[in-house]
């Protein structure tokens, strides 16, 4: 068997603001392909980690390996082009709000590529037709839904083909039924894309949907690692705390969950 191809390789990182040290010592390697999620309390370095890697945080040591570069060692002209193999998913979907949904697709492309505008409006229908919202096509931002929001923030960030995806926290403030769609999405879209993931959620149901493996960060550095099904066995009392708050939710039906579609189950081995 071929040896998985390493996309993102952390080593020892460590970065503190002031006297409070947020990351003690991560290690983590993604392999292409992979989607992992990273669990963790509030306020405990999951979307600092992230932004170690798109070099918007300089760590304090360590090192950050992104398809074989270490960023806190590249140029800004380095760095500017390995952001552009990587896609970032903000909470609020980070749209322009003075930009139809067409504009704000348009908008990456334009002003990173040669594209024609022909082939950019072909890119800009299919991305919206892979995440299920042709029609908004020229609606405003403040005419979308917060779960169509997410989606066009998705669609923006694939459509500049990304090779690796970080995701935070896509489904906060959403019902579990658009939770459910936009976990279904991040699925959708490795397996059409092959890209690699990072999903930082407190939610559950997301992460029971995407994650091939997943890691808990505790006192700054991962603690365990493990499929869903592996963790959510584990002994440690707060690893647990995590699935006994969806256990106590009657309304989430997490536990009775199961993927019909084939492909998916296939990407979850």
């Amino acid at each position: 068997m071929d040896r998985a191809e390493t996309v993102i390789d952390i080593e020892h990182l460590k970065k503190s603001f002031g006297k409070n040290t947020i990351l003690k010592d991560i290690n983590l390697k993604i392999n292409r392909g992979e989607t992992i999620v990273t669990l963790g309390k509030s306020g405990t370095g999951k979307s600092v980690t992230l932004k170690c890697i798109v070099g918007l945080i300089k760590p304090d040591s360590g090192t950050v390996k992104v398809l074989g570069k270490n960023i806190p060692d590249l140029s800004y002209e380095e760095l500017q082009y390995i952001r552009k193999k990587i896609g970032f998913v903000f909470q609020s979907g980070a749209l322009y709000d003075s930009m139809s949904v067409r504009e704000n697709l348009q908008f990456p492309l334009m002003r990173n590529t040669d594209l024609s505008k022909d082939d950019i409006n072909k890119k800009v229908e299919e991305v919206l037709n892979d995440v299920g919202l042709s029609q908004a096509i020229d609606k405003m931002p403040s005419e979308l839904s917060g779960g169509m929001k997410k989606r066009i923030g998705v669609a923006r960030t694939i459509i500049m083909n990304p090779e690796i995806m970080l995701w935070d926290e896509p489904t906060t403030g959403l019902d579990p039924e658009t939770t459910r769609d936009i976990s279904h999405l991040i699925v959708r879209m490795q397996r059409k894309y092959k890209v690699s993931s990072i999903v930082v959620t407190h939610d559950m149901i997301c992460a029971k949907i995407v994650a091939n493996r997943i890691v808990v960060l505790k006192d700054g550095t991962y603690t365990d690692s493990g499929t869903y099904d592996e963790l959510e066995s584990s002994d440690d009392d707060f690893v647990r705390s995590f699935f006994e708050e969806v256990k106590e939710d009657e309304n989430s039906d997490l536990t009775n969950y199961k993927s019909s579609d084939p492909e998916e189950k296939s990407l979850k081995k």
